[in-house]
């Protein structure tokens, strides 16, 4: 039976009297640092393309999966993660995420480079996904106020997961070597360590009750359906989510491919110069991004809560467009502002994914906004396929007609400022979702309805 002290409900376990808001997002860091360790990839590709004698897009490959996975498994797991509560998601998320590493082990121990593929790319794909979205609707439900910030410092942590990981698994194969022994014990210890870290936040999520107590005044309100609201079938019919998903896709498209090369990237650049990068820097450089993209999830999301989602966008795209083209005429000439226009670039990258959610609240409401989310991170599978694609192929094709240095990237630099521009015109046509796309309040009733076990205390706290 279900007691005020430790109820539960279909969604999932929900916080008991007196519990803090603030608990809620070191549960969600717990999963997003360990999933962000896709974003330190680029560590293992030269290990991976001496051991296996892969080429560059080949040892893409496990990562451009994991991502498409990623943005199939929130799209289609949005809603079971709205049904089933963060809990469950995050669950999900831990086996999956763990048991790929450990699938990936036994393909470098064994040197077939299909169960990596399998591993890593599929089955920790679908790990990325599901604990990608499993508590960014539980963040603006606990967060009506600032929904910005909230979802920033979740996904903060995804982005900052690689400064975490890459030198850790750089120090790894440093110690356990190079070669297929060496890739699989560190997939292994990974595996293991991740498994246990995550399960923290399984622990600790819970999602709000009907009636919250404010921290501020000392009073209990009941917790809004905030805004008007959009149902997840809805909002797919409507040009505002085509247009957001085209400003993702973009964005993520021209972040990405820079992130996924970014150790190999730095070291060709300045390869011919007086000062090259050794081993050891470019995993240091890639640590580097991987601040710049966690500090632009938090620092420009709540930024957004100030100036509006559509004006930091507006930084986001333009502001990139220009920095990818510094890059491109002048990033050979200076290592300083090389790395400045990358951590500029990376920080917006990871700024427009925590503010998107945000975005999604602002226009469709809170209804459904977490299968919404779900649905759109499809832009992020597609992109997740484009960028590295677009990098590593012309990359490859460069190579093998004889060129080096920056001359295997200056066109794929090209490209993403042209992919830029195109979602900064995007993010110009977003406009308020008609109103005949809201759903009624009888629709909307149910989700906010205080669920069975609270009934008689929220009566009592109406009744003082």
């Amino acid at each position: 039976m279900t007691t005020p002290s430790t109820p539960a409900r279909r969604g999932g376990p929900v916080a008991p009297p007196g519990w803090s808001r603030w608990l809620v997002p070191p549960a969600a860091l717990s999963i997003h640092l360990s999933i962000g360790q896709a974003y330190a990839w680029s560590v293992f590709k030269p290990a991976l393309e001496s051991g296996l004698d892969l080429s560059g897009t080949q040892s893409a490959l496990p990562f451009q999966l994991a991502i498409v996975m990623l943005g199939l498994s929130a799209a289609f797991g949005g809603t079971l993660v709205e049904r089933n509560g963060p809990r469950w998601a995050m669950t999900v998320s831990l086996l999956c995420f763990s048991s790929g590493f450990l699938i990936s082990a036994l393909g470098a121990a064994t040197a077939q480079y299909w169960l990596i593929v399998l591993g890593y790319g599929f089955v920790g794909g679908i790990g990325l996904g599901i604990g990608y979205i499993s508590p960014v609707s539980t963040l603006m439900k606990w967060f009506p106020d600032r929904p910005g910030m909230a979802t920033g410092i979740a996904i903060m942590g995804f982005g900052g997961g690689a400064l975490i990981a890459s030198p850790w698994s750089a120090a790894m194969l440093d110690s356990f070597g190079s070669d297929n022994r060496g890739i699989a014990l560190a997939f292994l210890v990974h595996g293991l360590a991740y498994a246990v870290f995550m399960s923290l936040g399984v622990l600790l999520i819970r999602t709000p009750a009907a009636r919250v107590k404010d921290e501020e005044s000392g009073e209990t309100a009941r917790v809004p359906v905030t805004g008007h609201g959009v149902s997840a079938r809805s909002a797919l019919r409507t040009p505002q989510f085509w247009c957001l998903w085209v400003v993702l896709c973009m964005n993520v498209t021209a972040g990405i491919g820079i992130l996924e090369k970014a150790a190999p990237m730095i070291s060709d650049f300045f390869a011919g110069t007086d000062t090259p990068v050794s081993v050891a820097a470019a995993a240091g450089f890639v640590a580097l991004l991987s601040a710049a993209n966690m500090a632009g999830r938090i620092g420009w999301s709540s930024t957004s809560d100030l100036i509006g989602r559509k004006n930091i966008y507006r930084v986001y795209l333009g502001v990139g467009a220009v920095m990818y083209l510094l890059i491109s005429q002048f990033g050979d000439a200076s290592k300083p502002l090389f790395i400045l226009c990358a951590l500029v670039l990376l920080s917006f990258y990871g700024g427009g994914f925590a503010t998107i959610p945000a975005y999604l609240k602002d226009l469709f409401g809170t209804y459904q906004v977490g299968a919404i989310h779900g649905r759109l991170l499809t832009a992020w599978s597609t992109a997740g396929v484009l960028g590295p694609l677009i990098v590593n192929q012309i990359a490859d094709r460069q190579a093998a007609a004889g060129h080096s240095g920056p001359e295997l990237y200056g066109l794929s630099l090209t490209v993403m400022t042209g992919l830029l521009v195109v979602g900064f015109l995007a993010n110009e046509l977003v406009r308020p979702v008609h109103p005949r796309h809201h759903v009624t309040p009888a629709e909307a009733a149910p989700a906010a309805a205080p669920v069975p076990a609270q009934k008689e205390a929220a009566a009592h706290d109406d009744a003082r």
